[in-house]
């Protein structure tokens, strides 16, 4: 659960820092937000958790 709680303000700092640069207008992030929605019902879903979950091993797991 610490993970994707994680994950999910990782990426809405990312989104918010993206807005307020212009990189993303408002209407792209709730595009985003509705497909993240959508595939979280699919039978994709424990695959992607998966690979997040994997991804933030292999992160976590080096050391500078």
């Amino acid at each position: 659960m610490a993970i994707s709680i994680s994950v999910v303000l990782l990426l809405l700092i990312l989104a918010v820092v993206f807005l307020r640069n212009g990189g993303m207008k408002l209407s792209h992030a709730l595009v985003c937000g509705v497909l993240g929605f959508l595939l979280a019902g699919t039978s994709m879903a424990p695959t992607i958790q998966d690979g997040i979950t994997a991804t933030a091993d292999v992160v976590s797991g080096i050391r500078p």
